[in-house]
């Protein structure tokens, strides 16, 4: 099971005789302290503002005010990958400064959580799922088996973006990021997957690059995926052949080029200079210059 929990408003659309979920986005923290570097990742204790993890989680890093919680399965070379690979999303130009105060403020009023655990069955088996945690913070989950794995891909990439994107960078930018509604993300992902699907369709049509088909997925949760997918495209992540072949079946457009090509729309949104979002792709090595 993969959190894409998000704190919002939540109102029901009539469209076309059914009832569509519309998630609202939050509004954006005005009065916040400033946040202006990131703590040095050391792994700790949970500090007393996660009492409520202590049955589940046993270490915690901070990462300029938003939280890496572990489950005791979790090595701590993963979490700590993990911890980087956030604050490198968070400060891609590695000055020891958030880039973008704004998206931090915003993770941090919405107690945004990376929530690890060795695999799927220790998550399972830890009670978070029963224990109402998902209503109090902006949680997206990750797994230790699938951290910087030896030869494969590193899923901290897809995770830790979801979990910036969902309660940082769409909060902050709700007109053009937004993943619900009418904005430019979500208008470029219709164009993408050939047509608006409120849901998975029986199939696409063969003009679609983007054939996102977990049925569990709402359409918010397609836009959030479609999101990581060209970003992470745009850095370089998705375009070694085997990467290529591996994900064809959901993403055709892998490399920089081919995405310019068959998507401008995402690719002018995503690079656009005004947006502030990285522009190199995170390794797991954060090392500040301050």
């Amino acid at each position: 099971m993969k959190w894409h929990r998000l704190t919002a408003i939540l109102f029901l659309l009539i469209s076309c005789g059914e009832e569509v979920e519309r998630i609202l986005p939050p509004s954006i923290p005005t009065a916040a302290p400033t946040i202006t570097a990131a703590s040095d990742l050391g792994i700790g204790p949970l500090p007393a503002e996660l009492d409520d993890w202590r049955s589940y989680a046993d270490r915690h890093i901070d990462v300029f005010g938003v939280h890496v919680v572990a489950l005791p399965g979790v090595s701590e070379q993963a979490l700590g990958h993990a911890a980087a690979v956030l604050a490198q999303y968070l400060d891609n130009d590695a000055d020891g400064l958030a880039d973008d105060q704004s998206v931090v403020r915003a993770m941090v009023a919405e107690r945004a959580t990376l929530v690890m655990a060795y695999d799927e069955d220790e998550m399972e088996s830890s009670g978070i799922f029963e224990s109402g945690l998902d209503s109090k913070y902006g949680l997206q989950d990750l797994y230790d088996v699938e951290t910087s794995p030896a030869g494969r891909f590193d899923a901290a990439l897809e995770e830790v973006h979801h979990l910036v994107y969902s309660y940082g960078w769409a909060v902050v930018h709700q007109d053009r990021l937004w993943f619900d509604g009418d904005t430019e993300l979500t208008a470029a992902m219709d164009v993408a997957r050939g047509g608006h699907f409120e849901r998975i369709p029986t199939s696409y049509p063969s003009e679609a690059w983007y054939h996102y088909d977990d049925r569990t997925c709402t359409y918010d949760c397609m836009a959030v995926e479609y999101a990581y997918w060209a970003h992470t495209t745009l850095l370089g992540a998705q375009g070694s052949p085997n990467r290529c072949a591996e994900i064809v079946v959901e993403w055709v457009p892998c490399t920089p080029g081919r995405l310019a090509k068959m998507d401008p729309l995402v690719t002018a949104l995503l690079r656009d200079p005004e947006l502030g979002l990285p522009t190199v792709l995170p390794d797991g090595d954060y090392r500040p210059d301050s």
